[in-house]
């Protein structure tokens, strides 16, 4: 197991069931999604069963199971961003990446999620890449974020 999150687990075991939403984040935060292992981990450290950590973390659209890409793409769904063109949006996502939602690119550069509702009804569709919002979006709007974030990526 990783240093820090040894250290985010041994702060944070003292506290019970209190933190594990904290403790959830942070490993996150690093790790980039929450693996089998540090769930047991988590489990063995803060005496909460397996199952409870994975009820409460598969509540909150925040965790992820699966590792995500670099820049992970969240596109709403909901009503509001439905009606304004967020499926043309998600299209064009598959289009460009050649992934679907929940996949990742060969290179683990771009995932992508579709999710019910973030809140911004009036201003979607709405996407939101690795915690940025984009308002009014559209395929060619999102095309152009893409070759931008390529363009990033190249420069790694």
């Amino acid at each position: 197991m990783k240093e820090e999150i040894r250290r985010i687990l041994e702060k944070s075991s003292r506290g019970g069931a209190d933190t594990l939403m904290p403790v959830l984040q942070e490993i996150q935060a690093i790790e980039g999604y929450l693996s089998p292992e540090i769930i047991s981990e988590v489990s063995k450290y803060m005496g909460i069963a397996e199952n409870r950590i994975y009820s409460i973390a598969s509540f909150y659209d925040q965790f992820s199971f699966v590792p995500r890409g670099r820049k992970h793409i969240r596109v709403c769904s909901g009503t509001a961003c439905h009606v304004n063109g967020s499926e043309a949006v998600v299209q064009e996502i598959n289009k460009q990446l050649g992934i679907k939602a929940g996949q990742k690119t060969k290179d683990g550069w771009f995932s992508l999620e579709v999710v019910q509702c973030m809140g911004a009804c009036s201003l979607g569709p709405v996407v939101e890449i690795n915690g940025k919002h984009y308002d009014h979006i559209n395929p060619e709007k999102i095309r152009n974020i893409i070759v931008a974030l390529r363009e990033e990526g190249e420069e790694i």
